[in-house]
């Protein structure tokens, strides 16, 4: 069953209370150079209840690219070792200062793999603070559940750049200051002046898959739900494409 995209530190604190199968889940995640470990991060603070999703584990191992998209049955075995099943709703976070970096992306990775009953929380762990929710540094692992649901380039082998005909779009664009999504109205005004037509598909990407999903998380607050996430992203675009479709802002890529 569907379920509201975007909810509130409010509809959470009075949800984790009521009855209904739902499951919190922590999607924190840093660039490598910021030299953080997400986990330890966790082990220390986040909203009581959560369970820790890691997105260098739920992904593809034999890619050499960063977290790409696992396989349907490695997705539904490491949901399912999180308590959730196919009737779980879903509420991921995570604990950027923006209020949100990783968690659109794994919002979007339960939508790929079939699972409708996914919300994201708005502002994250910075306002669920803000606003009074309780946090804890105590982690109880769920039962495991049998799942099934249908700046510079911070990458040391790869310099900045943008495919010929893109468009650019901060992540942190939809985002107030405050770290919450922008209401709608304002989700479309950033979409309008970047001359970006809601009413078309969009295929969207960054530098590996994550913050990509938030412009993916907007246009569908927007109404528009043909939006494709590139999942290699930059990465592996400037590594196999020729030298003519790449435009760089380093040194250029050659033969």
């Amino acid at each position: 069953m569907a379920r509201q995209a975007l909810v509130t530190s409010k509809w959470l604190a009075e949800a984790v209370g009521a009855q209904g199968k739902m499951r919190l889940l922590d999607a924190s995640w840093y660039l490598p150079k910021l030299r953080r470990s997400a986990r330890s991060e966790f082990k220390r603070r986040h909203i009581a209840g959560a369970a820790f999703f890691d997105i260098e584990q739920c992904c593809d191992r034999t890619s050499p690219l960063d977290h790409m998209l696992p396989s349907e049955k490695s997705f539904a075995d490491y949901v399912g070792n999180l308590g959730i099943e196919k009737d779980t709703h879903v509420v991921v976070y995570d604990a950027s200062e923006f209020g949100a970096f990783s968690a659109p992306r794994v919002w979007w990775m339960f939508r790929v793999f079939g699972h409708r009953a996914v919300s994201l929380l708005n502002g994250g762990l910075r306002n669920w603070e803000l606003d009074g929710g309780p946090v804890s540094g105590k982690y109880q692992r769920p039962a495991p559940s049998e799942f099934r649901g249908l700046d510079p380039e911070p990458r040391d082998n790869t310099e900045p750049g943008h495919i010929p005909g893109s468009i650019c779009v901060p992540f942190n664009s939809f985002l107030s200051t405050s770290g919450h999504f922008l209401p709608k109205e304002q989700l479309q005004t950033v979409f309008g002046r970047a001359g970006i037509d809601l009413s078309r598909p969009l295929c969207i990407l960054c530098g590996s898959g994550v913050t990509a999903c938030h412009v993916a998380f907007a246009a569908h607050e927007c109404g528009n739900l043909e939006v494709s996430v590139y999942d290699g992203g930059w990465s592996e675009w400037y590594t196999r494409a020729v030298p003519e479709h790449v435009i760089s802002e380093g040194r250029g890529k050659h033969l």
